[in-house]
């Protein structure tokens, strides 16, 4: 669920400028819906597992649809950023694929979780930047043309970088086999952004008459995710489901903190360290789950649809806090 970057706005035609302004405004009032949206799925696959049984085959081409949606919100402005500020790109790509998968097996560690929900945290850790991080910073008042380059960087090489990650730290608890995870990417992550990214390219005007409605779809679409998995694992819930929940605000809550400090230790300012914040502490969950399903099991896809939901409710409340604060 990408934002357009202010920014471009002012370059095009009027009647692009208001659909590109609703395309913003739909983002916003998805992004504070989700949260609900999401709660609600996960209500419903704890309250009737029996419904979605045999759903989880599912899960990969869901998180294609949601990935399809965020390549069509592309546009060449977006890789013209990566390179006019290529410094500033790399810097949060390390920040980005250091903090959260070392914050992700310290908190496996500091908790003492069970080899199945340590190998789901730390797989969170390891995932690409959150679809709805560009909203997030633009509610904050950050930097949302960096923020959207961090994203689409992250993305694109998580290919490579997110399966020897899972197998360095999450391999002490589970066996991981990184060929069938590259090859799991590629397909619900990588291609899916380049096919949205082409029709982008090929039907603009077209698609950007679309634009209000795909942060809508992306959000419906991760809550069928989130009823999935939480019905593959609902009996184990019950049981786990505080530890799973600290877990997850610490990971996330230290990610956005240390997130926010990189980029102010490295001088970046203070629009960019925001971009940063929310780049590195929201991941995108449901990659995360849709991996851990397929490569371990629906219990350790628990933390994230657990992280789905808290994300979004913690990039929500600090996005307001800093704009606020930048007031």
């Amino acid at each position: 669920m990408s934002t357009e970057q202010p920014e471009r706005s002012e370059r095009l035609e009027p009647h692009d400028h208001a659909e590109d302004a609703a395309g913003d405004r739909s983002a916003r009032r998805a992004v504070t819906v989700f949260p609900i949206l999401v709660l609600a799925a996960g209500a419903l696959g704890l309250l009737l597992p029996g419904s979605f049984s045999g759903w989880g085959e599912s899960v990969p081409y869901l998180l294609g649809v949601v990935m399809f949606c965020m390549g069509i919100t592309m546009t060449p402005q977006d890789f013209r950023g990566v390179a006019k500020r290529p410094w500033a790109v790399a810097l949060g790509l390390v920040a980005h694929y250091v903090i959260m998968p070392g914050l992700g097996w310290a908190v496996a560690h500091l908790l003492q979780l069970p080899p199945q929900l340590a190998a789901g945290v730390i797989l969170v850790g390891c995932a690409p930047s959150g679809t709805a991080s560009n909203v997030v910073t633009y509610l904050a008042r950050g930097d949302v043309a960096l923020s959207v380059s961090v994203a689409t960087v992250s993305t694109l090489v998580a290919p490579l970088v997110t399966p020897p990650l899972t197998l360095l730290l999450a391999g002490e608890y589970l066996p991981v086999d990184t060929g069938s995870m590259v090859t799991d990417i590629l397909k619900t992550v990588l291609l899916p952004v380049l096919a949205g990214l082409g029709v982008r390219l090929l039907a603009g005007r077209y698609v950007q008459r679309a634009l209000p409605v795909l942060p809508w779809l992306s959000a419906m679409t991760i809550g069928v995710i989130v009823t999935v998995v939480v019905a593959g694992s609902a009996d184990a819930i019950k049981s786990a489901a505080l530890l799973v929940f600290v877990a997850v605000v610490l990971h996330n809550g230290l990610g956005l903190v240390l997130g926010y400090g990189a980029g102010r230790l490295t001088g970046m300012g203070e629009p960019a360290s925001r971009a940063m914040a929310f780049e590195v502490g929201m991941q995108n969950s449901g990659l995360a789950a849709s991996l851990a399903t397929a490569h371990f099991s629906p219990l350790a896809a628990l933390p994230a649809a657990v992280f789905s939901v808290w994300h979004n409710i913690s990039g929500a409340l600090a996005a307001a806090w800093l704009s606020r604060r930048g007031r």
